[in-house]
């Protein structure tokens, strides 16, 4: 029996009690800037009905993400816009995040991330240890008074794991409100999302279909469940996404899977396992961005073991 879709797109609230939407678009663009595709696809995505869009001072398309939100005529207030800070900018959290604002061209941001704990030496690049200054909780600390100048709504991380939540928390006067991750069920998670959903943290999914050529779009299991629910495997992966709680951010400059990616359907409870457990099928459980890219466990500039990451 096909799934039925959702007829809105559902909401999880913060533990400051704003909202975000559970879908939302993913705005790195494949490379640097690219403002003229990034104002397009934000155009066609708004027209869809996304509200949640998802943009960082590294991308360098805040310019083109703040002037298509703008010029699109919806109201600033039905709009949920993330933006992060740069890693060569841990020492300077006041002057990026008026810098990104500035960009952006917009009244506040709803949600400012730290995008790494790790911190790039603005000078020569080079990156930091986990006990050099700033550390990422002096920058956290820096985070946290962005709030009184009422120009953000929210703050939380990204691409922090157990190991530096640990950290931060007992350090931290405000709790993130989120951290945005690597999840899809090639890595799901399971331990970091019970660990910040038992701490308050919501969780958001970057890359929640994989890379591009994404081996889990193509997997078999994926595939048939797909099929037996009447949805494209995109939608199985969201769907999942969104059931166990968390708020999933796909790109796509396409428009009909810019549609069908914001046509979330609850997956019955034999499906959910089976994407939930999928990862357990040998030789799937893997990290599918940096290894890859980096072609050793390391990714901007700390080796997995500093980051936290237990996974290979």
């Amino acid at each position: 029996m096909p799934a039925k879709v959702l007829d809105s797109t559902p909401s999880f609230t913060l533990n400051d009690g704003n909202k975000i939407p559970a879908v939302g678009l993913g705005c790195w663009m494949g490379g640097f800037g690219e403002g003229e595709r990034c104002e397009e696809m934000i155009r066609k995505a708004l027209k869809l009905g996304y509200r949640h869009f998802d943009t960082a001072a590294g991308y360098a398309n805040e310019e083109s993400t703040g002037k298509a939100l703008r010029e699109s005529g919806i109201p600033r207030s039905e709009i949920f816009l993330t933006t992060k800070l740069g890693g060569d900018s841990h020492g300077r959290v006041k002057e990026a995040f008026e810098e990104s604002l500035a960009r952006l061209d917009l009244e506040y941001i709803d949600l400012y991330l730290m995008h790494w704990p790790s911190a790039q030496d603005p000078v020569t690049g080079r990156t930091l240890e986990p006990d050099e200054s700033p550390t990422y909780v002096e920058t956290w600390k820096e985070m946290e008074k962005l709030l009184d100048t009422g120009k953000v709504k929210s703050i939380g991380v990204s691409n922090f794991s157990i190991k530096t939540l640990e950290v931060l928390l007992p350090e931290a006067t405000i709790v993130p409100a989120v951290n945005q991750v690597q999840i899809h069920p090639y890595l799901p998670q399971q331990d970091l999302l019970a660990y910040c959903s038992a701490k308050g943290i919501h969780i958001t999914a970057f890359t929640p279909l994989g890379q591009a050529n994404s081996p889990i779009i193509a997997d078999e299991t994926v595939k048939h469940v797909a099929e037996k629910a009447g949805i494209t495997a995109g939608q199985v992966l969201l769907s999942w996404g969104v059931q166990r709680g968390i708020s999933v951010i796909p790109k796509s400059e396409k428009e009909e899977r810019l549609r069908n990616n914001l046509a979330i359907v609850k997956l019955d409870n034999e499906d959910f396992a089976v994407i939930e457990n999928l990862h357990k099928q040998p030789g799937k459980h893997r990290d599918l961005i940096y290894l890859p890219l980096y072609g050793k466990p390391t990714a901007f500039g700390w080796t997995f073991k500093q980051l936290g990451w237990d996974y290979e």
